[in-house]
């Protein structure tokens, strides 16, 4: 009869052991902080649901479809950067420029913004623009180790 007892196995005496943990260390030096991708979706997901949550006054629809869209590019902009790190490290700038657009867009888009569609905008944008900076920050650092 075969002995199949189940014991713990130690991989240090595996073949591929010594391979396996070098490729281990470099996929998680390639990407500093994955929370930043999670956070960009998170931040993507409520501008996108802001002008619900805050109430925009009925004449600032422009307002509220613009943080729509917005956030819905920045909720996929994170997805992707979580799920394909490597081949879409590019966009990460994208999310801080879509940041100062929403910033500055409560008063391009609309007459007369309300106080607090200023303020949400101000507050979502700057987040929005810290984390696609600090994202592209550590995609410079990573590919100038390599």
């Amino acid at each position: 009869m075969a002995d199949v007892s189940h014991r713990p196995g130690d991989l240090a005496g595996h073949p591929d052991a010594s391979e396996m943990r070098d490729r281990y260390a470099r996929m998680l030096g390639k990407r500093g902080v994955v929370a930043v991708d999670g956070l960009l979706l998170l931040a993507g997901l409520y501008a996108a649901i802001s002008p619900w949550t805050v109430h925009f006054s009925a004449s600032s629809s422009e307002l509220a479809l613009n943080n729509l869209i917005m956030g819905i590019a920045v909720a996929v902009i994170g997805l992707a950067l979580t799920a394909a790190p490597e081949r879409m490290q590019g966009l990460s700038g994208a999310c801080a420029a879509i940041g100062v657009w929403l910033i500055v867009a409560p008063w391009v888009v609309t007459r007369d913004p309300g106080t607090g569609m200023i303020w949400n905008n101000i507050i979502v944008g700057a987040c929005i623009c810290l984390l696609g900076l600090t994202a592209a920050g550590m995609v410079m650092r990573n590919n100038r180790e390599t």
